[in-house]
């Protein structure tokens, strides 16, 4: 491999990671940069996925004390995320990639839509708590089979193609959950790094050929890195500065899904 490549995965992978742990959807830089440097679409996937598994263990290591209290639900979402992921990756084993990345950037703007409303749909829930006489914290049946529901259709997505998939839980979780957004990002982190262990381990017991190992292994060194330094800075960010960058990084996002 020629350093100047070795040289643009890495930067790749630290932008990845650090992104990764802010918004999510670090995918949509070193997966077009692998594609760039001449490797076929589903060798990037699979080499992504397993690179950046390294960026998720840092990012939700940094938003570790954001995950207190959180385990009542994620106890429920977790197991959605490894079923979602496992079907996910199975999809990316048999079906055409192109079935999946057309119907990305549809995901992608309703995503966007969904964070933008996020407040609003999450004020209407705390005032018909409140109506209702119930704490703030109060997540109905309904509302929690909904949410695990969405987890497990980002899971599949995830495990897929992985591109976006934390900007799309963060709209799940923001429609239906009353939490700040540091909160959500840390669980998105957790649940992300779970898909993403699921597809990793999938593509390598199935296909370990169809991986490049060698960009693979300097996506995992650049998004580790990026991983502790998007977790550092994202974990100081507001709630609107964080749902601002989101929606950006989003639309920087939808316009690299379409012209690739």
């Amino acid at each position: 491999m020629p350093v100047l490549d070795m040289i643009l995965i890495a930067l790749a992978g630290v932008g990845a990671g650090a992104i990764n742990a802010v918004v999510g959807s670090g995918t949509l830089i070193t997966f077009p940069t692998l594609v760039a440097l001449g490797y076929p679409p589903v060798t990037a996937t699979m080499s992504n996925a397993v690179g950046l598994v390294a960026g998720g263990v840092s990012g939700t290591w940094g938003y570790r004390r954001e995950l207190r209290g959180q385990w009542h639900r994620l106890k429920w979402q977790i197991p959605g995320s490894l079923l979602g992921a496992i079907g996910g990756a199975w999809l990316l084993l048999h079906l055409p990639e192109k079935v999946f990345i057309t119907v990305v950037p549809v995901l992608l703007i309703g995503a966007l839509i969904l964070v933008l409303v996020g407040p609003r749909i999450q004020a209407w829930a705390r005032a018909r708590s409140e109506r209702a006489g119930r704490s703030l914290e109060h997540i109905s049946r309904g509302r929690m089979a909904a949410l695990v529901f969405g987890t497990f259709a980002v899971g599949i997505y995830g495990g897929y193609f992985t591109a976006a998939q934390g900007i799309l839980l963060i709209a799940v979780m923001g429609a239906l959950l009353p939490e700040d957004m540091q909160r959500m990002n840390a669980a998105k982190n957790l649940l992300s790094l779970i898909v993403n262990v699921v597809a990793a381990v999938a593509y390598t017991l199935v296909a370990f050929d169809r991986i490049s190992w060698p960009a693979a292994g300097l996506i995992a060194i650049g998004s580790l890195i990026g991983g502790f330094l998007g977790a550092h800075y994202g974990r100081r960010l507001s709630p609107n500065a964080l749902r601002a960058v989101i929606v950006v990084v989003g639309l920087i996002g939808l316009y690299r899904l379409v012209t690739i």
